[in-house]
């Protein structure tokens, strides 16, 4: 089997902050695996396109489509771009995507993207497509970066990524368990943009909030929070449970902000089998200040915050390692976190 990949991560999150890419290094050693990411990018979106990817659950099938073809192209030119700027010798790209739908309580996910448009474009092969698998076996299709976090960073004793939405991994009993613990950034920039940011810079629009004890009580109240895991969430959830509440609020923006922020690290110390031990933090939330502080707050285990690297690609980096997992044929799903019927090896290829 080949012990080296060079391979380009291509991920595109629920906040829509941009297209991360990020060209991967995966040496495969007698004690494991070990990875180098040399060049990365994040193409921001402008605010015409990201409100036409914010809208698009609403629109036509046909429109749906074209916007599939679309996102593909235009995920192959930056990647084409990309690679010619720093003269890369790539393998394969593997891209996660950007996900539309995803319910897999009804047996579907979706995420536009398309990956023969991807090969086409950059002649390069592309795998792509990596949840669906899952749900069709029954599993949530998400998390999906696990088995990367347990192959590559097994010396934390949990990996928390603070995106769109939050999610956790671990090991418990020998086996890894991960899932969605909250919605972070698709509601903290949707609120501070009624207050003319794209995002809470540092989270000073947070800190100059008020706690509002009320809608505290609201938020960690929400039947999902009680389910246990398997279990992941979508902007769907979101759209439904979260938005109406904050919306019915009388509260400035800034409280709500806030009081979100305390909803998110009360979730996240919850999530938390034990009390102690190592977290590394990774994803656009870290930024938060105020919002670190009050997970810091609490819990009681150590905090980590790699470099910014990690921060920002980690999710792209595990997508691209997805990719080698899945040609080389090994699992990369694990139905001890989706509860899925089986491990599955996830993920389309398109050979140009």
């Amino acid at each position: 089997m080949k012990n080296t990949f060079h391979v380009i991560g291509a991920m595109s999150g629920t906040s829509l902050d941009g297209l991360d890419l990020a060209y991967c290094i995966f040496e495969k050693e007698k004690k494991g695996w070990r990875f180098s990411i040399p060049h990365t990018q994040c193409i921001k979106y402008s605010e015409g396109f990201r409100k036409n990817l914010a809208e698009l659950e609403t629109k036509s099938a046909l429109e749906f489509v074209k916007a599939d073809t679309e996102f593909g192209i235009f995920t192959g030119n930056k990647i084409k771009s990309f690679i010619a700027k720093h003269g890369l010798s790539v393998d394969f790209i593997a891209s996660h995507g950007h996900t539309i739908f995803h319910q897999p309580q009804n047996g579907f996910t979706s995420q536009i993207g398309n990956g023969a448009a991807i090969a086409a474009t950059t002649g390069v092969t592309t795998i792509c497509d990596f949840r669906r698998l899952d749900v069709a076996l029954g599993g949530q299709g998400a998390p999906l970066v696990p088995i990367g976090d347990q192959l590559l960073f097994a010396e934390y004793d949990y990996c928390l990524n603070l995106g769109g939405f939050a999610n956790i991994s671990f090991q418990q009993k020998r086996k890894r368990i991960a899932f969605d613990i909250c919605p972070v950034n698709i509601v903290l920039n949707s609120l501070s943009f009624e207050l003319g940011q794209d995002f809470d810079k540092n989270g000073a629009l947070s800190k100059s909030g008020n706690l509002n004890n009320e809608l505290l009580q609201e938020l960690n109240a929400l039947s999902f929070y009680a389910k246990k895991f398997p279990k992941s969430l979508g902007k769907e959830w979101v759209l439904d449970e979260i938005f109406p509440l904050l919306h019915r609020s009388k509260l400035p923006t800034t409280d709500k902000l806030h009081t979100f922020c305390e909803h998110i690290a009360m979730q996240i110390s919850k999530a938390l089998k034990s009390n102690s031990g190592k977290i590394i933090c990774t994803g656009g939330g870290t930024y938060n200040r105020y919002l670190m502080q009050r997970i810091k707050h609490h819990t009681a285990a150590t905090v980590i915050v790699p470099e910014k690297k990690l921060i920002e690609f980690k999710e792209a980096l595990l997508f691209a390692f997805l990719g080698v997992l899945r040609s080389t044929g090994q699992k990369n799903c694990l139905k001890s976190v989706t509860g899925a019927i089986s491990d599955n090896i996830g993920g389309c290829v398109y050979v140009c």
